[in-house]
């Protein structure tokens, strides 16, 4: 009996991978590069546009973490159907799905890849949880954001300086990830991140405390964002990264729901900022 981690060389999938290996589990690395090396895990080269890989690979899991790629929507609605297809031919013990830090889709399942990857899985009748961080502290240390934080003193983002966010890190879903393959009982979804959430300015001041300097925080505008990671993810996926922020421009907050938070169901707290931080070689 195996753990099944698809992107397990990737920002989420590796944290996961690393934590259950750590705990003596046996960890099956999915990843598309067959000459990928990720330590304690057998590497299993699968792609999720082939519904036979991934049965293959799912089959006699003891769990398997899933997060949709970015893609199209369309590819990633046929990659939800796959997995479905492939829990509902396996039945491995347990399913974990990260939304990635974009749940509205929970809502529409006839509309959206994780909706429908979700719905699926419900009506297999498997024992699934969904994993519901709101912003990764992670996307702070992209160069083009860090590059201004370590070099001006000013966090650039695309968020309002009143705009409070249950920030959460990529360890912090680690540890819920492996909690919830423990912990079977808890099903439905799980929201990870800071409680009482955090602000920009706010997240300056951690940043100051780390650098030794003074940080200030400025918001920019989704679009110059957009533009800004356009030559890491492509112009695709940062239209749709800067659309995602100016709908977030919208809301009052982006808070966990406390009545489902890690910390409420699990026992498991995220990392503070200040924590965050002080553990990464910068």
């Amino acid at each position: 009996m195996t753990y099944v981690i698809h992107g397990a060389t990737g920002a989420q999938g590796a944290p996961v991978a690393a934590a259950l290996a750590a705990a003596g589990k046996p960890v099956t690395a999915l990843t598309r590069n067959a000459s990928a090396v990720v330590p304690g895990a057998r590497v299993v080269p699968t792609d999720y546009s082939s519904p036979e890989q991934l049965i293959a690979a799912y089959r006699g899991a003891q769990g398997v973490f899933v997060h949709l790629p970015m893609a199209a929507e369309e590819d990633r609605r046929r990659y939800a159907a796959n997995v479905v297809a492939a829990v509902q031919e396996t039945r491995p013990g347990r399913v974990v799905v990260s939304t990635s830090g974009d749940d509205s889709g929970l809502q529409d399942p006839s509309g959206n890849a994780l909706g429908a990857l979700v719905a699926g899985l419900e009506e297999s009748g498997a024992s699934y949880a969904v994993v519901a961080p709101r912003l990764y502290m992670e996307n702070l240390l992209l160069p083009p954001v860090f590059a201004t934080t370590q070099e001006s003193g000013v966090l650039r983002y695309p968020l309002g300086p009143g705009f409070p966010v249950g920030w959460s890190s990529h360890l912090d879903v680690a540890d819920v990830v492996t909690a919830l393959f423990e912990q079977t009982g808890i099903t439905g979804t799980v929201s990870v991140g800071q409680d009482p959430a955090v602000t920009g300015p706010q997240l300056a001041e951690a940043f100051a405390g780390r650098l030794g300097r003074p940080v200030t925080y400025e918001a920019m505008e989704p679009a110059a964002f957009g533009e800004l990671i356009t030559p890491l993810f492509g112009e695709q996926a940062a239209t749709g990264v800067a659309g995602f922020y100016a709908f977030l421009g919208t809301l009052p907050d982006l808070p966990v729901d406390a009545d489902r938070s890690a910390q409420k169901l699990l026992g498991v707290s995220p990392r503070t900022p200040a924590q965050w931080l002080a553990a990464l070689d910068l």
